[in-house]
């Protein structure tokens, strides 16, 4: 198969499929092999978890880059364009570049399925432009995931672990742990943020070298949504990256860079945590009147934001697309007691997605004020320059980030 252009290349992707061969690292290998094994040429620091893996990968990838190490970053999934998922310092690998790796890997002739091809894709291409390190994330659990394939690890991180893709990684922490814990190889130092007492057990058994987050060397000086300033173990760090669970992640950051066996100094962590970004977590775009978008979508991840809400002591009205595999009543019962108004709507266009009517009726057994709106373009002509926070799916992110396309359809004070 011959790939004219980016496109044809990207639609080859999509048809491959997300589960559509039995679960194992066997392709993978064989693909890798095929390919002369790209994983091996690369230092990678590894991350799993449930909740934080994105942006714990942004602040270690901006802290490499601060110390002017080549870094690629491999991330999932993407928000708004598809070669967010893999980048070299913050630049997308290039549209004729994934063309032209696409065709490569179908050349084996070893048929795999959508993550592991984009992996390889992104193992080539990593390796290709000789980056120095590479911020690897899982995209589901870890174990079987084609992300543990790679061979030269430096440090394996384990972001906080909670309840979601419950089918496929089990249906309790212990076992939804064992899975994330499977990306631990030899004597690979581990780094954690605190974890339910139920995970750190399983991760303290599979760790033989385990740091965890020294919370009593932490002082916050301020936490908001425009950004946080804290001191760490006598240092002090600013992120623009706001709210509570970024200190955390930023903090898993810092341990997991010093760890890694680089030269990192204290005004590169200072200066990468200060200039990480990261799409819709927590994202403002709009300041006046305030716009907030974020991507939670399961239980830990409504926590999170719920903490968000009520820190913010105003009334807010949400805007809320979800899917329909995703445990839509346990996310809604966390987050709507800190909501005045809600209007739902759907995602995204996929089968996938939860009609708004459907996702109203279940919002409407917690909650008095309950709307529906077409698109997220029509919820946001209903607002009435209200503070709002948009949530519940990265698909919904997404389309939402399409409009930052067309400004006057958000709120212009950025």
């Amino acid at each position: 198969m011959i790939f004219l252009n980016y496109s044809e290349a990207l639609q080859y992707i999509h048809t491959r499929g997300k589960f559509t061969h039995p679960a194992g690292l066997e392709r993978m290998c064989c693909l890798n092999s095929a390919l002369g094994d790209p994983q091996k040429k690369l230092p990678v620091i590894h991350i799993a978890g449930t909740n934080g893996k994105g942006s714990t990968a942004a602040f270690c990838a901006s802290v490499f880059r601060a110390a002017g190490l080549k870094t690629g970053l491999y991330i999932s999934p993407f928000v708004l364009d598809f070669r967010e998922r893999i980048q070299i310092n913050g630049a997308y690998i290039p549209e004729n570049e994934l063309a032209r790796l696409t065709e490569t890997v179908c050349k084996t002739g070893i048929h795999v399925n959508e993550f592991e091809l984009i992996t390889a894709i992104a193992f080539l291409y990593f390796a290709q432009e000789k980056c120095d390190v590479v911020v690897l994330e899982t995209g589901l659990g870890g174990r079987l995931d084609a992300t543990n394939t790679a061979t030269d690890v430096r440090v394996s991180v384990l972001t906080k672990i909670g309840l979601d893709h419950t089918a496929i990684l089990g249906d309790t922490l212990e076992q939804i742990a064992e899975e994330k814990c499977g990306i631990l190889k030899n004597d690979v130092t581990v780094t954690s943020p605190n974890q339910p007492p139920a995970a750190l057990q399983i991760i303290r058994q599979r760790a033989k070298k385990l740091i965890v987050l020294d919370l009593s060397a932490l002082s916050v000086q301020k936490c908001t949504l425009l950004g946080n300033a804290f001191t760490y173990k006598g240092v002090a760090y600013e992120t623009t990256l706001g709210g509570e669970y970024q200190i955390e992640n930023a903090l898993t950051a810092i341990e997991t860079v010093l760890a890694s066996g680089f030269d990192i100094t204290t005004e590169n962590l200072q200066k990468g945590l200060l200039s990480a970004a990261f799409p819709a977590r927590l994202e403002v775009l709009s300041r006046s009147p305030l716009l907030v978008l974020d991507g939670a979508h399961n239980p830990d991840g409504a926590t999170v934001l719920a903490h968000a809400l009520e820190d913010l002591g105003q009334p807010v009205t949400a805007i809320i697309g979800m899917m329909r595999d995703k445990n839509v009543s346990a996310f809604l019962q966390i987050v709507l007691p800190f909501c005045e108004r809600v209007i739902c709507v759907p995602a995204c266009d996929l089968p996938r997605t939860m009609p708004a009517e459907e996702l109203a009726a279940i919002a409407a057994e917690m909650h008095p004020n309950v709307q529906t709106a077409e698109s997220v373009e029509q919820a946001l002509s209903m607002t009435d320059d209200r503070p709002t926070f948009i949530f519940g799916s990265l698909y919904l992110a997404a389309e939402v980030k399409k409009l930052e396309k067309r400004p006057k359809l958000l709120f212009s004070d950025n």
